[in-house]
């Protein structure tokens, strides 16, 4: 339990010294938003700080610090390490980053800031990836709390229907204005995650639970490496780059740059708390690694958090947690679609504001994310891991570009380029090793994997001296 406290410790302190020296190395300013600027009434509307980070809360929160942290909770709590740092270090400066630097480019995609600061063929690469990542994401985020939802509702309604209507939910909420339908419910499901989470929190300590101490230590009942398959596993509990194709979303809504540090560095780190909350669980809860990992075999990741949620809380408590995990992830899987759309539109050049352009784009979107829900989950979550992590590498080369050319002092891109550069190995070591990728000798794909990141990094001193010159 005091690993647990300390965890939550540093992340606040995390907050208010690294996130305030990520923030300062940005400068935000008084300038006016796109909010303000370009304001449409559809995407571009101006919220408020506490909203806009409730619904920045929600749109990163899917399923990944839940599934995620249990399923990287089987290597043990050697996670808490990894969820704690990799927060703080890469995925909060990640957000922000990719966040403000929108904001600074009249709220585009990722995709557009790749073209803007890595060239044309990268944009066009991330084009594609980004779009496919978010459809992976969204149908991920359809079938997963359709899967829950079944296990609360008679025999007759089972996850069959409840993807019929979570994708139906999703057409209003890709298609209407920001503030209609996001913008007045994702506060109150906000409050339902955090509330889920310090429910099962307070489950813990009356339980009487034992969450075993910080180790680097290796449990996977598996055998499974730590490095990469923890780092990818984990995915949104602590660096995701699917966060990427969020934060442009809200960028286009706040009110002021300084709000930045509270929407995009704030949200990461509560998202994190969450992850850890969801990690100390699953392992205090099945006494083992080997139990846990068993118990996600045997009923899924779904059957695991109804399990945890109502062996803690009881039936009320259970249901009431339930509640807040299913919320999670439609409300990432909505704004999944909807930040599809508007990759799409500027990929098309099509005007958002009529919604028949809105409808000409959307329909074939979900059209083919109901196709998808037909894949196995377990499959499409693979891919969802390595995709997420491969466009958080992305993202923080996005942002090094940003700050070689634009930072004050050059050499403050070491924030961006560090995790960027831990990011290359990360995914490229994946892909080689996993069975859905190259499935290639661990030690062959270790070298190529920290050669690609060498490689990475001396490009982006190169990049450095050549501005500096």
């Amino acid at each position: 339990m005091i690993s647990l406290i300390i965890s939550f410790l540093v992340l606040v302190i995390g907050y208010f010294t690294y996130g305030k020296l990520v923030e300062k190395v940005f400068e935000p300013d008084a300038r006016r938003t796109p909010a303000y600027r370009l304001n449409d009434g559809v995407d571009f509307v101006p919220i408020k700080t506490g909203k806009a980070f409730l619904i920045q809360l929600l749109n990163i929160a899917g399923t990944g610090p839940i599934f995620g942290a249990l399923m990287g909770a089987c290597f043990g709590p050697v996670v808490f390490l990894w969820i704690i740092f990799g927060s703080i270090l890469g995925g909060a400066v990640h957000d922000f980053m990719v966040g403000m630097i929108s904001e600074r480019n009249d709220g585009k995609s990722i995709a557009e800031l790749s073209g803007i600061y890595l060239g044309n063929k990268v944009k066009w690469c991330m084009r594609v990836f980004s779009v496919l990542l978010l459809l992976l994401t969204g149908t991920v985020f359809v079938t997963s709390p359709a899967a829950l939802i079944a296990k609360l509702t008679p025999e007759g309604l089972g996850a069959g229907f409840w993807i019929i209507v979570i994708l139906g939910y999703y057409v209003l909420a890709t298609l209407l204005p920001i503030d209609k339908i996001i913008g007045k419910l994702y506060p109150v499901f906000g409050i339902i995650l955090i509330t889920m989470a310090v429910g099962i929190m307070g489950g813990i300590i009356i339980g009487g639970y034992h969450i075993p101490e910080i180790s680097f230590e290796n449990l996977h009942p598996q055998g499974l490496p730590i490095w990469p398959y923890m780092f990818i596993t984990v995915a949104c509990g602590a660096i995701s780059g699917f966060h990427a194709t969020q934060s442009p979303m809200i960028s286009k809504c706040i009110a002021t740059e300084k709000d930045g540090r509270k929407v995009f560095y704030g949200a990461m780190l509560m998202e994190s708390v969450i992850a850890l909350i969801w990690a100390a669980g699953g392992v205090a809860f099945y006494g083992t690694t080997g139990a846990l990992n068993d118990a996600i075999t045997a009923m899924g990741q779904s059957g695991v958090v109804y399990d945890i949620s109502t062996g803690m809380l009881g039936k009320i408590g259970g249901i009431l947690a339930i509640v807040g995990v299913i919320v999670c992830p439609i409300t990432s899987g909505d704004t999944a679609f909807r930040s599809a759309r508007l990759i799409l539109s500027e990929i098309t050049g099509l005007e958002q504001r009529p919604i028949r352009n809105r409808l000409i784009i959307t329909i074939p979107l979900l059209a083919a994310g109901a196709l998808l829900t037909q894949l196995d989950f377990n499959v499409l979550w693979r891919y969802f891991s390595w995709s997420n992590q491969t466009l958080a590498m992305v993202s923080l080369w996005v942002a090094t570009a940003y700050l070689i050319e634009e930072a004050e002092n050059k050499y403050q891109s070491w924030l961006t380029a560090l995790p960027a550069t831990f990011m290359s190995a990360v995914s490229i070591t994946y892909i080689l090793i996993a069975d859905e990728g190259f499935g290639i000798d661990m030690h062959i794909a270790y070298w190529i994997g920290n050669i690609f990141a060498v490689a990475c990094f001396v490009m982006y001193q190169i990049m450095l001296n050549k501005k500096r010159s």
